[in-house]
């Protein structure tokens, strides 16, 4: 069972359509109705949503704008999904709105999961969701890439086992063709720079700097400048403390407080409160002393002395020449230190170029041929599929009207002096080989092979897609095919192929169909009857799933014109059980 799914889609002010809703399911749905109804809307309703182009006059007369709305289910781990919710989309209970608005002036707008993205966006998931095959919108197997996807996938672990060794090699030659052309076209460059970091780590290390010494020669500086005023600041604080023993009148703090720690030591025993005090004051008694030996000592070991001041301002002038140049404002010498570091890593590298463009040269021609080894295989398994798949797909066209039509793939190579070898050619050579690959189709015996979007008409083509979607099917991981005039100019046996076909697409994808032919629409899961009102227009209720006796009326209809011919109704029930019977 398909999990991604176009459940339904509903179309606003689009060309004769005034407001409808179309309603989808898994499986094979024909879209069926009078020429003129409204049908191909729907294909230029997914068109849209798909991010084609906006066409304004598609707007329906009178109207502002026009609106499609989309619901598609998709697994959470999908890549459409995935790639919505990078864009910042949500998921609606498993299912991704998609909402695209075209205004009469020409404005176009886009939403996805409830957000607004560029149309682009509703490009890139349409290749992972929906293919599109219509008379004047051909996509999907139009693409040469997509094409080249297909047969590689078709092709199976004959084509994926190479191209992964390939993909490997040539992810490897990218990175070191990348490094030699950085190394030898900016040779100057990078000798400029290795004389530049020379030059700095010289000076740096003509300095010698340590980590952290700008800061202890600050610290020194500071002192150094101002020693006369520290030396006489200590002597004043240690004569307060201590006394002047030239003066034995002086008072000083150690004696006061001495007095007063003899004069509670008397009578502490009459009162613990005292006693607590009398500690505290031989405590500070004893720190006062501290401090006054560490003040005469300061004094003592403090250097005035001038030229040790200039040798420190010379020492810190240097290191700030070393800042200036290798660090950033606000940072030290450790800063410096990291630039040295950095910079010998990033010499050695620089110094080290030719033997490293010799290593690199040596390693570049050995992968150039060990690629042109792994490109020769793939091209290899891609022709032997090659043939495969176009006989599968000549007969299938066989049963589709075409019986003398003929569907080839050209594998073509491009010749490229700076390329690698194959086959005895130097070729261009890119991330998924060596290999242009390319559908052709002779519609008829003496016709010459061409690109299937120039070798066919509207119906062929529609019918060589259909054909290639059968052959591919299961292998291409696009999970909804929706068809426009698939039928066009077959009837007949043909139009019954054409029918069983489809119905086996859809047992692994979601198929929709827009069809004029009973003998397609028997063998759909699922019928949808696309009717105008009386005043030309397509309502709501103009969009229904036709059931039972309603289903046999329109493919009455279908078939002779007339919904209630006997020979045509006898000839719609026949049909269908024919269908079912095949199912």
């Amino acid at each position: 069972m398909v999990e991604d799914v176009l459940e339904e889609m509903r179309i606003r002010s689009l060309g004769v359509i005034d407001d409808a809703v179309v309603e989808l399911s898994p499986g094979f749905t024909a879209v069926t109705g009078e020429t003129g109804a409204g049908k191909t809307m729907v294909v230029t309703s997914l068109g849209l949503l798909l991010g084609g182009r906006a066409d304004p006059a598609l707007v329906r007369i009178g109207a502002k704008s026009a609106v499609v709305e989309g619901r598609i289910s998709v697994p959470a781990d999908a890549p459409a999904a995935q790639r919505a919710e990078e864009a910042g989309a949500e998921l609606d209970e498993g299912a991704l709105l998609v909402s695209r608005t075209v205004s009469a002036e020409g404005r176009s707008r886009a939403h996805l999961g409830g957000r607004s993205v560029p149309v682009g966006l509703l490009s890139e998931l349409a290749d992972d969701l929906v293919a599109v095959h219509g008379q004047t919108d051909q996509q999907g197997l139009l693409k040469l890439g997509r094409q080249r996807q297909a047969l590689d996938r078709y092709a199976g672990d004959t084509v994926s086992v190479p191209l992964a060794k390939y993909s490997a090699a040539y992810r490897r030659l990218r990175a070191v063709v990348v490094e030699l052309d950085e190394i030898t076209t900016r040779a100057r460059e990078r000798a400029q720079e290795a004389d530049m970091l020379r030059f700095g780590l010289d000076e740096i290390a003509a300095v010698e700097p340590r980590a952290g010494e700008d800061v202890e020669l600050a610290a020194e500086a500071e002192r150094l400048g101002h020693a006369e005023a520290l030396a006489s600041a200590a002597a004043a604080a240690h004569v307060a403390l201590a006394g002047n023993p030239e003066d034995p009148e002086s008072v000083d703090a150690t004696t006061l407080v001495a007095g007063a720690h003899r004069a509670l030591e008397a009578v502490r025993a009459h009162d613990p409160a005292l006693s607590a005090l009398a500690d505290r004051i031989g405590e500070i008694a004893i720190l006062l002393g501290d401090v006054s030996g560490e003040l005469a000592g300061y004094a003592d070991d403090l250097d005035a002395d001038p030229l040790r001041l200039a040798a420190v301002e010379e020492r810190r002038a240097a290191l700030t020449q070393l800042i200036r140049k290798y660090a950033a404002d606000g940072e030290g010498v450790s800063t410096v230190l990291d630039w040295a570091a950095k910079g010998a890593v990033r010499l050695t590298e620089l110094d080290s170029d030719d033997d490293r463009i010799t290593e690199l040269t040596t390693e570049r021609d050995a992968l150039r041929a060990e690629l042109g080894v792994f490109a020769q295989a793939l091209t290899d398994a891609r022709c032997e599929a090659a043939a495969r798949f176009g006989a599968a797909v000549t007969e299938e066209l066989a049963s589709l009207a075409m019986p003398h039509a003929r569907v080839t793939i050209d594998i073509r190579q491009g010749d490229d002096p700076n390329g690698v070898e194959v086959h005895g050619r130097t070729v261009a050579y890119g991330p998924n080989g060596v290999d242009e690959v390319e559908l052709l189709l002779a519609p008829h015996p003496g016709a010459p092979p061409r690109p299937i979007a120039k070798g066919a008409s509207g119906g062929e083509l529609s019918r060589v897609m259909l054909a290639v979607e059968v052959v591919f099917a299961g292998t291409d991981p696009v999970p909804t095919y929706l068809f426009d005039e698939v039928d066009a100019g077959v009837g007949g046996k043909a139009a019954v192929e054409i029918g069983r076909r489809l119905a086996r697409l859809a047992k692994s994808a979601q198929v929709v169909v827009v069809t004029h032919l009973p003998q397609v629409a028997a063998f759909a899961d699922r019928q949808l009857l696309v009717e105008k009102t009386n005043d030309g227009s397509v309502t709501r209720s103009g969009v229904k799933t036709l059931e039972g006796e309603d289903r046999v009326r329109e493919l009455s209809r279908m078939l002779a014109g007339q919904e209630n011919s006997e020979t045509a109704r006898a000839h719609a029930e026949e049909l269908l059980a024919a269908a079912r019977a095949d199912a």
